[in-house]
C-alpha cells in the first residue's frame, strides 16, 4: 500500500509541477526564426536567444504555465530591424507554429510580402492581440483573420493592404479596437460590422472607403481622408461615450450637434469657410474642468493606435518642443480650427469652453477684435491666433490665464500695448508678436507712448455676450463641427522607442 501511495505522489508531482523549460517544439520554432533572421541580415538583436537557455527567459518572450507546463503565449518583436533593412515575411513564418500564442506584435519591422500571411494566421486561433502595423504587407487582408475569434485588438495601420475588408471579420465578436488606417482599402464599409457590439475604437482613416459608418457606442472614431462626404450620420448625437472624432478632409456641411462629450475637436487643414459658430458652447466635454472628466480606459487605448507617447505629452510648437502641464491624455481638451478659410469675428462664446488646454484658430481670415472672454479659459496653456486679420488691442483679460505658456498673435493688424501681469510677463518672444500694426510693450522691447490708451476699454469689451455673437452666424451653414483624433497638436507627439514599451499599457488591458 505504501508503494502505491508513493507511486501516486510521484505521478501527482509530475503532473502538477511546472516544467522548468518551455516546450522544445516552441523553442525550436523561435530558434528557426532567429536563424532565418540572422541569415537575411547578418545580425540578431536579441542576445539571450540561444539553444542552451530556457526560451521563457528570453527577452521579448512571455510564457504561462497552464496545466502544469510552460507555454509561450506572448511575443513582442516590434522594431527589431536595424536601419532600412527590409525583411521578407517568410523569415517570420516559424513564429506562427506556436499555436499557444495569445499576443503577437510584429510591428515596425518593414516586413514585405504577405502571400503566406493568411495560412500562417490560420494557426493562431487563440490570439487576442495582433499588431502588424507599420510594415509593408500588400494584397487583400486575409480572410483567415476571421478564424481568430478571440481577437480583441487588431492593428493593421500603415501597410499596403488593398481591396475589400473581408466579410470574415464579422466573426470577431470579441473585437474591441480595429485600426485599418493608412492602407489602400476601397469598398463600401460593410454595414454588418455594426454587429461587432464590443468595438469602442475604430480607425478607417486614409483609405478609399464609401458608405456610412455603422452604429457603435465608441470612445474614438477616425475616418479622415477616407473619401467620405455629406452630413454627419444621425446616430452621432447618440454617441454619448464618444471622446474623439476626426473627420478631417470632409469638406461638406456638418450639422451642429449638442450634448456630445467630445474633448478633442480637430478640423484643421480643410477648406472650411464661413464663420466660427457661436454654438460651440454646446461642446459639453470642453466646458467641464479637467477634474470633472470621467475616465474611460478605452479612450486612452484608442490613442495608442496613433503612436502617441502618453506619459509625457510634448507639443511641437513653432519648431520648438514645449511641454504641457498635464501628463494624462484624459485631462486634455483641444480645439483646432487652423489652416482653413474661416472668416468673421471670433465668437465670445468660445470663452465658455473652460476645459480647453489648447486653442488654435491660426491661418484663417478672421477679423475684428480678440474677445475679452478668452481670458475666462482658466485652463488654457496654448493660444494661437496668428495669421489672421485681427485688429484692435490684445485684451488685458489674457493676463488672468495662470497656465498660459504660449501665445502667438503674429501676422495680424493688432496695435497698442501688450498686456502685462502674471503669465503675460513671460510671453517675451518677439516672433509671436511680429508683423502687426503697432504693438508695443516690454515683451518686445518696444516702448509705448506715455499715457497710451487702449484701443477700446476693457469694460466695454467685457460686455460681449454669446447672444450678440451668435446672431452673426444665423443663416450661415458653416461646414463643420464634430471631428477629431490622432492628437494633432500643431506638431506631433513623440513616439516612444522601443515600440514594445510604448504599447505596454495597451497590451495590459487585453
Amino acid at each position: 500500500m505504501a508503494k502505491v501511495m508513493s507511486l501516486l505522489q510521484l505521478v501527482l508531482v509530475i503532473l502538477f509541477t511546472p516544467s522548468l523549460c518551455c516546450p522544445e517544439d516552441q523553442k525550436q520554432a523561435l530558434l528557426h526564426f532567429k536563424a532565418s533572421f540572422l541569415n537575411a541580415t547578418g545580425y540578431f538583436p536579441l542576445e539571450l536567444w540561444n539553444s542552451s537557455s530556457d526560451c521563457c527567459q528570453w527577452e521579448r518572450v512571455n510564457c504561462t504555465s497552464p496545466f502544469g507546463s510552460k507555454t509561450v503565449n506572448s511575443l513582442y518583436l516590434s522594431s527589431i530591424v536595424d536601419g532600412n533593412t527590409v525583411l521578407s515575411f517568410t523569415i517570420f513564418t516559424p513564429l506562427f507554429r506556436i499555436r499557444s500564442l495569445t499576443e503577437l506584435d510584429l510591428s515596425e519591422n518593414r516586413i514585405q510580402g504577405g502571400e503566406l500571411l493568411g495560412d500562417s494566421l490560420a494557426n493562431l486561433s487563440k490570439l487576442a492581440y495582433l499588431d502588424l502595423e507599420f510594415n509593408s504587407f500588400h494584397g487583400n487582408i486575409p480572410k483567415e483573420i476571421g478564424n481568430m475569434t478571440k481577437l480583441q485588438k487588431l492593428y493593421l495601420t500603415e501597410n499596403s493592404f488593398s481591396g475589400e475588408i473581408p466579410a470574415s471579420i464579422l466573426n470577431l465578436k470579441e473585437l474591441e479596437q480595429l485600426d485599418l488606417s493608412f492602407n489602400s482599402l476601397s469598398m463600401e464599409i460593410p454595414i454588418d460590422i455594426g454587429n461587432l457590439s464590443k468595438i469602442t475604437a475604430l480607425d478607417f482613416s486614409y483609405n478609399k472607403l464609401t458608405g456610412i459608418v455603422p452604429k457603435f457606442m465608441l470612445f474614438g472614431l477616425s475616418m479622415k481622408s477616407c473619401g467620405l462626404a455629406g452630413e454627419i450620420p444621425d446616430w452621432i448625437p447618440k454617441q454619448k461615450t464618444l471622446k474623439s472624432l476626426d473627420l478631417r478632409k470632409v469638406p461638406e456641411t456638418i450639422a451642429s450637434i449638442s450634448g456630445l462629450s467630445l474633448r478633442i475637436l480637430d478640423l484643421s487643414s480643410n477648406h472650411l469657410v464661413g464663420e466660427i459658430p457661436a454654438n460651440f458652447r454646446n461642446l459639453a466635454g470642453m466646458i467641464e474642468t479637467p477634474d470633472g472628466f470621467s475616465y474611460d480606459p478605452g479612450f486612452e487605448d484608442f490613442y495608442f493606435t496613433f503612436e502617441t507617447k502618453i506619459n509625457d505629452l510634448i507639443v511641437n510648437w513653432k519648431r520648438s518642443k514645449q511641454g504641457l502641464s498635464f501628463n494624462n491624455l484624459k485631462n486634455y481638451s483641444l480645439l483646432d480650427l487652423s489652416m482653413n478659410q474661416l472668416s468673421g469675428e471670433i465668437p465670445a462664446s468660445l470663452g465658455s469652453l473652460k476645459a480647453l488646454k489648447l486653442l488654435n484658430i491660426s491661418h484663417n481670415n478672421l477679423s475684428g477684435r480678440v474677445p475679452a472672454s478668452l481670458g475666462d479659459l482658466e485652463n488654457l496653456e496654448s493660444l494661437d491666433l496668428s495669421h489672421n486679420n485681427l485688429s484692435g488691442s490684445i485684451p488685458q483679460s489674457l493676463a488672468k490665464l495662470q497656465q498660459l505658456t504660449i501665445l502667438d498673435v503674429s501676422n495680424n493688424k493688432l496695435k497698442g500695448k501688450i498686456p502685462v501681469g502674471s503669465q503675460m510677463d513671460t510671453m517675451d518672444d518677439p516672433n509671436f508678436y511680429a508683423n502687426n500694426s503697432g504693438l508695443c510693450g516690454m515683451q518686445i522691447r518696444v516702448p509705448c507712448p506715455e499715457n497710451l490708451s487702449p484701443t477700446y476699454p476693457p469694460e466695454v469689451e467685457s460686455k460681449e455676450t454669446w447672444f450678440s455673437w451668435e446672431g452673426v452666424g444665423i443663416g450661415y451653414a458653416v461646414g463643420f463641427f464634430v471631428a477629431v483624433g490622432n492628437l494633432y497638436l500643431i506638431g506631433y507627439f513623440v513616439p516612444t522607442k522601443p515600440p514594445n514599451h510604448r504599447r505596454q499599457q495597451r497590451r495590459q488591458r487585453i
